[in-house]
């Protein structure tokens, strides 16, 4: 049967050479890299080498890099760490978030002071800057900002330069999530005076269960998890190694190859967009992806002229197809609640109908955007 991999939002594959990376770690330097031994060090030093590449490619200092277990943990420690130790008691962010940070804000406002403003959403599904200046003016507490740079579900793109500008006129902290940008476009934490950011290795090609915080210099944030003196102090737990190594490498890959994987990315999506439209009367595409200017070139979410009685089916047809896609974020898809990113700014008649997020890869090619428009063509016949 046809395999095709759409689901790229939620997890790449990992490539070959992070495998080949990981497996020499795991053979070749067994030591805990706390150890003061050779073994030990030999641990330490690759751990410290990753961290050094990491900060280049985002041009912030290796000082500034803590590794996690993924985004979500990132996010948590970022969050949280605000409201406890550096005073934070205003909260801003927006009802399209990942949940982990919409859970985060929602532990914090009930069971903490702190005050929650969620921005308006605006009908294409972007966030209301000049609602998010207003939010500011009018807060008197110290405020953190926390929205995500591109929107996992709908693949909008937040204004960096323009948030980072009302943070700064405000006198707030930003956090911003960046899974889906890290490894897929370049960032300059040098001239963007962001104060924090998550990334998550397994979505450019690395392992799962590795990631990283990014915390400016002089922030003075404590751990969320205590038991040891790793990274730096800011969070316990033996360090594991051949997962560092592999985002290290995943990291590199994707910024060496990111103009031509781009360049073909861009080709995937533009092509499925076209197809759709000449094959699907009716199709629609949610927020701004079907804008190159305003969302990622990695996915769109599509909604399908299909009806409420054959809507349920969709996703499990197309999975007896071979397709893997998604009806929103994989994290929550075992919900029935639907998105709540769509929920937040789609019309009615739009969230009556099925609407599937596409996401690509550099793997993926033109013969399996015909294959899956055809599938999706048969079913809605």
């Amino acid at each position: 049967m046809t395999q095709v991999y759409f689901d790229n939002a939620a997890t790449t594959a990992i490539r070959p050479e992070v495998i080949t990376r990981m497996m020499e770690v795991m053979q070749d330097i067994p030591g805990n890299p706390s150890s003061t031994h050779a073994v030990g060090r030999k641990a330490k030093t690759v751990i410290e080498q990753a961290r050094k590449t990491i900060a280049s490619y985002l041009n912030a200092t290796p000082a500034e890099i803590i590794f996690t277990s993924g985004g979500t943990e990132a996010d948590n420690l970022i969050i949280n760490s605000a409201v406890r130790d550096l005073g934070v008691r205003h909260i801003i962010t927006s009802p399209i978030e990942h949940h982990a940070v919409l859970h985060v804000v929602e532990h914090l406002q009930s069971n903490y002071d702190v005050k929650i403003s969620m921005v308006a959403i605006k009908e294409c599904g972007s966030v209301d800057l000049d609602n998010l200046q207003t939010l500011l003016e009018s807060s008197s507490e110290k405020t953190l900002i926390s929205l995500m740079h591109i929107n996992n579900e709908i693949g909008n793109m937040l204004d960096l330069e323009a948030v980072c500008t009302l943070a700064k006129n405000h006198n707030a902290l930003f956090h911003s999530d960046m899974v889906q940008s890290v490894g897929h476009f370049d960032i300059n934490l040098s001239e963007l005076p962001i104060d924090f950011i998550a990334a998550a290795a397994h979505k450019f090609h690395g392992p799962k269960g590795i990631g990283f915080a990014y915390i400016r210099k002089n922030s003075k944030i404590r751990p969320l998890i205590f038991g040891g003196g790793q990274e730096r102090g800011s969070r316990a737990g033996t360090e594991p190694v051949h997962n560092i190594a592999g985002m290290e490498t995943a990291l590199t890959l994707a910024q060496e190859n990111m103009i031509a994987e781009r360049k073909h990315i861009e080709e995937i999506k533009w092509y499925f967009k076209e197809q759709l439209e000449n094959k699907i009367p009716g199709v629609h595409f949610n927020g701004n992806c079907h804008d190159g200017t305003k969302s990622t070139y990695t996915l769109l979410n599509v909604c399908l002229p299909v009806s409420s009685d054959k809507a349920l089916m969709l996703l499990f047809q197309l999975d007896l197809k071979g397709i893997a896609c998604s009806k929103g974020s994989a994290c929550q898809s075992g919900s029935d609640q639907g998105s709540h990113v769509l929920n937040a700014f789609l019309a009615k008649d739009k969230l009556d109908k099925p609407s599937v997020r596409f996401s690509f890869s550099h793997e993926n090619t033109k013969e399996e955007v015909d294959y899956v428009v055809d599938t999706l063509k048969q079913f809605m016949s």
